[in-house]
């Protein structure tokens, strides 16, 4: 079995006049990802390995996510490759993944994520929003060869409030 969490960054701040990769959380994307993270502990494998796209809005999501967790910021791995809004380079990236790693927990960027989610899980999701949680399992030993899934959790801000 595989299992794959992904996480869609946090509401993201337009405000400054910032190149897209270097946009960081707004105020409401703090208390999103504080509260998202805050709920989804019991729905965490035992072990898993986070992986971020190195946008400053998915690492500070992931970041957030990671203390609240208790997961050691130093283990995060932070990858160029994820800063995608293409499903078929997140694909790839994800199919890439070391069959050592039994689970993942991926931050990264629409319409990517919610691309992959429909593609890959059981259950249409017509947005994944910011700060929103998609678990999938996959019956595969590798992660190269992963198929349709199964759509095990969801959570998204709006249902927490």
């Amino acid at each position: 079995m595989k299992n794959l969490i992904l996480i869609r960054h946090a509401k993201s701040s337009w405000e400054a006049p910032l190149k897209d990769f270097d946009r960081p959380l707004m105020k409401r994307g703090i208390l999103d990802a504080h509260c998202v993270s805050g709920a989804i502990s019991k729905f965490l494998p035992k072990t898993y390995t986070i992986w971020s796209s190195t946008a400053a809005r998915a690492l500070e999501t992931a970041i957030i996510f990671a203390q609240n967790l208790s997961y050691p910021l130093e283990s995060i791995l932070f990858k160029d490759e994820l800063y995608t809004f293409d499903e078929r380079h997140l694909e790839k990236v994800i199919k890439s993944c070391d069959n050592s790693l039994e689970s993942v927990i991926l931050f990264g960027h629409n319409e990517a994520i919610t691309n992959f989610v429909n593609k890959f899980g059981d259950v249409f999701i017509e947005n994944v929003p910011t700060s929103g949680f998609v678990s999938l399992q996959f019956d595969s030993e590798s992660w190269n060869t992963i198929d349709k899934g199964k759509t095990q959790k969801t959570i998204f801000p709006k249902d927490l409030k």
